[in-house]
This record gives structure tokens, sequence and C-alpha cells, in this order.
């Protein structure tokens, strides 16, 4: 990772909200040849000192073969990221660059038996879906259907040993040219653009 001191914290509980709210993460093994990647949503538990990441893929792909056979993986959440131009600096003569958070998880993972893959399937989709109201709810769906589908699925549970991260939002740089990127940011028609200015803002 392009890691510096400025670019992180030491507030666990920020890096762990920032797991919180970007749950849709790049998963990645190795089957022994090449890396293999997934994008998959996944639901970060904290118990005690312990941090867990439950999910599922599909059965008969690249990823779930790959995870049988090596355990060690590594799930890299993303946030807002943009560009920053050096043309809004005090200096504008300068490199531009790119503003950005990111956490890297790594961790080992245990692939789930049918019955712990329906609770995972059962608990991200109550997530999404009100149970009581939403027509696409899980109760909501015939038990047939759900065991027909179950089949293709493998849930998964990732003990996390290690969690890496780096929130880029221009702390390098002066007050004058923080708020000069802000504005430029907030002008921009790019909805990641304003959300990180609204990152920068918050990072005061």
């Amino acid at each position: 990772m392009y890691k510096l001191p400025y670019f992180t914290t030491d507030n666990q509980d920020e890096i762990l909200d920032f797991m919180h709210k970007n749950t849709f993460v790049t998963l990645i093994g190795f089957d022994g040849e090449f890396p293999v990647a997934t994008q998959v949503p996944v639901k970060t538990v904290i118990d005690g000192d312990s941090v867990k990441l439950i999910g599922h893929v599909m059965t008969k792909t690249d990823h779930c073969k790959a995870f049988q056979e090596n355990p060690n993986v590594m799930a890299i959440f993303t946030g807002a990221h943009a560009y920053i131009s050096a043309s809004v600096y005090e200096n504008p003569k300068s490199a531009s660059t790119w503003n950005y958070k990111t956490v890297q998880a790594k961790g080992i993972i245990k692939l789930l038996t049918s019955e712990e893959t329906y609770q995972v399937i059962r608990d991200l989709t109550d997530k999404y879906e009100k149970p009581e109201s939403s027509p696409a709810a899980f109760n909501k769906m015939g038990e047939d259907y759900i065991q027909k589908h179950l089949k293709a699925i493998t849930g998964f549970e990732i003990s996390v040993t290690n969690i890496d991260h780096v929130f880029k939002m221009s702390q390098n740089h002066s007050a004058a040219n923080k708020e000069s990127i802000i504005k430029n940011l907030e002008q921009s028609d790019d909805v990641l653009d304003k959300e990180v200015a609204k990152e920068m803002k918050g990072s005061w």
C-alpha cells in the first residue's frame, strides 16, 4: 500500500466504521497460479477483539475453488475517490494527485455448510429488504425456491488477522490548499467528487 503516517488514523473505530459503511468488497484469493478476485457484499462482525467478514459466493467459480485450496485471502474495502488537480493549489506548478479511502483486511477463509449458508443469505437479505413490508423479503420467498438456489451458493466466514488502511484526504496540504480543493470538488458534477469534499471536511 502507498502508506504514509499522515494518511492513516490511530482510531480503530473509524476504520471499522468505514468497513461497516462500505460493504461491497473485492475479495482476493490465489489458485496456485494466479490471483483470483470477486466482488461481493460482506457483513463485518465485531466480537471483542476479533473481526470476521461474512458473505457468500457462487460455488462453481474459480474463486470458490481457490478458496478451497488456499484459505489465505484479502478483502479490499473502497470508498469515494477523486482526482485532485494541482491547478487549485497555492503553487499550481506541483504534482496533481488522487484522494481516496481504502481498507485491506487479510485473513483465513472458511467455507460454510448449507445450513450456515442459509442463515448468511437470510441475514443479508434482511439487511437490505424490510422483512415486514418488502415483497422481496426472505420470508416472502418459497422454501422450495430458496433450497433450489442454495445449491449454487457457498457461504464463507473470514477470520481477519490483519487490517491495514489508507485514508488519503490531502492531510499533508496547507489549510488554504484544502479549502481550494474542497471548493473545486463541490463545484463538480461528479457524485464521488462531492463525497470526497464531504469526507475532507469531516477529517479536519
